[in-house]
Order: C-alpha cells, then sequence, then structure tokens
C-alpha cells in the first residue's frame, strides 16, 4: 500500500486544514526518474520528504499525524494507534487519505471522521470513529497526475453503517476503521517502521542481526555486535585487537558504542527492511547524533533506485537547512510553522525553480519563520547581559 494524500481539518494544534501529498507534484524530467518511485505511468512517489523549521514549529506534530494515518490504514484501533495524541480533545477531527493498493491495483480514498468520546480511568482520551467512506477505482483509469485525486461522480464502495451491509460492520469495534474489511481479503497493509518514540532514546530498540557492514561503516572499530537470545549473556560485542566482551543487556552497549554508532544501526537496519518491504521509515531530527555525510548517506540509499527498488519511503524533519539540498525537487520539502497554529506549506508552492539551492533560500528570508525571531535574539542578548552584569556586582560586593 502506498500513501497519496492526507488532508486532516480540525486538529487542535493546527491552523486550518493540513494537506500532505507523497507524490511528485512538479514535472518530473528524465534525469529525475532514478530518484523517484515510478507508481503509475504518470505518477512518481517522493522517496524522501523532510519537514524543515526551527524549534517548536510543529515539525513533530505533522510527523505524528502521518504515522497515526498509516496506523489507521493498517487497521489498529484509534485508542491504541500511534501518533493519537495529535487528536486532543477535538469534538471531531476529519481525515481524507488518499492511497494506491499495490494487490488490488486500485485508487482508494478513506475519509474518516474521529471524534472524543470521553476519558478512561486514567484521564486519557478514548475516540470513536463518528463516520467513515470508503471510494476505490481502478489505477488503469488514471491517465495523468491530475486526475488521480478526481473519483468524479461514483458513489463509495463502502459506508460506516451501511444497513445493507450489516454482516460486514456487526464485530467493528467503534474505533476500528472500515478498513479492515479490504485488509481481511487483500492483505494489503502499509509497513511502517517507526522511529518517533527513539528520538531521545540513546539504546537499541531491538535485538535482531545486524549486518556486520552496517557496524564496520558506522564505527571501523569493531569487529562484531551478535545478540545471543539463548545465552544468559545475550550480546558480544568484540573492539579489533580486544577481547570479547560478554554483555546481560542490550541498553550496556551505550559505554561502549556512541550515540552516532547505536542510533546508526537502527536507522540503517530499518532502512534495509523499509527497502525490502517498500514500507515507511519515520525519523523525527534525523541529524541527531550523526554528521553530515552519515546523514546524507541515509538519505541518498532511499533516493537510488538500485537499492529501494520496491518505493521504500523515508519521512524525516530537520533543523538544518543545509540537508535540503539534498533534494533536487521542491515539492518533497515541508516548510513548517507555528503562530497561532501549526501551518505546513510545501515548497513547491512557495518556490517555483529546482535550480536554486535550498539552503540559502530557507536562510534568506524568502520562506516566513525558519530563523528565530531577530527581536527575540536581541533580547536573549540583553538577559546575558543583565545577567552577567548582576553577577559581577555581586562579586564585587562580596570582594568589599
Amino acid at each position: 500500500m502506498k500513501l497519496l494524500r492526507i488532508v486532516a481539518d480540525g486538529l487542535p494544534l493546527f491552523r486550518g486544514k493540513l494537506d500532505i501529498c507523497l507524490y511528485a507534484r512538479q514535472r518530473v524530467s528524465q534525469d529525475q526518474r532514478d530518484s523517484l518511485y515510478p507508481l503509475l505511468p504518470a505518477v512518481f512517489l517522493n522517496t524522501t520528504n523532510v519537514f524543515a523549521g526551527i524549534n517548536a514549529s510543529g515539525k513533530t506534530s505533522t510527523m505524528k499525524v502521518i504515522l497515526f494515518v498509516l496506523n489507521l490504514l493498517s487497521g489498529k484501533p484509534v485508542n491504541a494507534a500511534s501518533g493519537r495524541e495529535i487528536l486532543g480533545r477535538a469534538g471531531s477531527v476529519a481525515f481524507q487519505t488518499v492511497f494506491y493498493s499495490e494487490k488490488t491495483d486500485e485508487i482508494c480514498k478513506l475519509e474518516t471522521v474521529v471524534s472524543f468520546s470521553n476519558t478512561d480511568h486514567e484521564g486519557q482520551p478514548v475516540y470513536i470513529i463518528a463516520a467513515e467512506k470508503l471510494w476505490c477505482r481502478k489505477a488503469g483509469g488514471v491517465t495523468a497526475r491530475r486526475r488521480l485525486l478526481d473519483f468524479g461522480q461514483s458513489g463509495p464502495a463502502l459506508v460506516r453503517g451501511d444497513p445493507e451491509k450489516r454482516e460486514q460492520f456487526t464485530f467493528l469495534a467503534d474505533d476500528v476503521s472500515i478498513i479492515i474489511s479490504r485488509i481481511n481479503t487483500s492483505g494489503d497493509v502499509p509497513h511502517v517502521f517507526d522511529t518517533m518514540a527513539l528520538t531521545n532514546f540513546n539504546g537499541l530498540p531491538f535485538t535482531g542481526e545486524i549486518s556486520q557492514e552496517i557496524i564496520a561503516y558506522l564505527d571501523p572499530s569493531v569487529e562484531y555486535l551478535i545478540f545471543q537470545k539463548d545465552n544468559r549473556r545475550n550480546v558480544r560485542l568484540k573492539f579489533r585487537d580486544q577481547d570479547a566482551l560478554e554483555l546481560s543487556d542490550p541498553l550496556e552497549l551505550t559505554r561502549y558504542l556512541s550515540s552516532g554508532t547505536i542510533k546508526g544501526i537502527w536507522i540503517f537496519s530499518f532502512a534495509l527492511r523499509a527497502f525490502e518491504k517498500g514500507g515507511y521509515l519515520l525519523v523525527d531530527e534525523l541529524e541527531n547524533h550523526f554528521n553530515k555525510e552519515i546523514v546524507c548517506a541515509i538519505i541518498r540509499l532511499f533516493k537510488s533506485h538500485r537499492f529501494n527498488q520496491n518505493g521504500g519511503t523515508l519521512i524525516y524533519s530537520t533543523h538544518y537547512p543545509e540537508l535540503l539540498d539534498e533534494n533536487e525537487r521542491n515539492d518533497n520539502i515541508f516548510i513548517t510553522g507555528n503562530h497561532g497554529g501549526i501551518t505546513v506549506e510545501n515548497l513547491s508552492s512557495i518556490l517555483k525553480r529546482n535550480d536554486l539551492k535550498k539552503s540559502d533560500v530557507y536562510q534568506s528570508g524568502v520562506l516566513t519563520q525558519t530563523a528565530p525571531a531577530y527581536d527575540s535574539y536581541i533580547a536573549l542578548e540583553r538577559k546575558f547581559a543583565s545577567a552577567i552584569a548582576l553577577s559581577q556586582e555581586a562579586s564585587r560586593e562580596e570582594e568589599t
């Protein structure tokens, strides 16, 4: 399953509708085709999508919306879905999700209205799906990109609570999407590799097989790292020209490996699985713990058709404008801002030319809210100057 577009209306943290397209909306030149995934003859998917903005501009919140929708399409209950906290206690949030089903060769549109219902015994919000409709049409009819989202006048294939299809809804929980009926027949779900909860985590989230080539790339001094599930001391770590270490807990690796090496192990491991499955890898603040070359290597792997033949998609956020220069296109870059609510704008709607250096444009002031406000910085300088002056005065008084 390939996610094409998300439109969300009613999210408490956002100002107006959130509209995110993951397919290429600008013209695709011949030399750009190798870095995109050919979904249909006239439609290409961006295999990397980046959300850029200053601190507290809404990057993480926006990625949580995408994560929530992917969970919804996977058939997970709303009340167990990752990212559901973005719903807050909104009375009604409407999601319109367009996706391509690889197994049935259909373009589908799912409209879902999620409502806050009550709170559980721990005070956490409980949600229900108040209304839902699903449209499907054969992808063969899409002869131009502009027709991708056109479902014409055809009625929905499935409506939540339809009395004529009561047997399909008899055992449907009130927080589970009707998409579950398609999953049960086609088995088509998005493969999601979610690292959002690991942004500030300095440990390995799994104990599976780790490629020695990945470890050698991140830290050439490591000879091998092996997890032995059938042994009390289940981790063996060996540095070159040193005796092997036997560790009983993977968290002990933080004493011997750098934060960048640990993060790199799980990022590259998940990336490989995303390539195999054609899935989605979500990484908040991709640059954390990495030097620029490693970050660029991850991005380039996703853009390479040689490795990424199944349309694996990297969705990430960054504070660093120089990473935007790894993108030849504008339509896979989203600029976030937060002034009276989060806004997300695709760079292609702001900047029509692809040949301009993205980092220069980002830092030039052409884009709004892409750097801390000058007045705020001046106020910060004054605060530092005042605090230092008071400290110096106190020191002089102590001396006298």
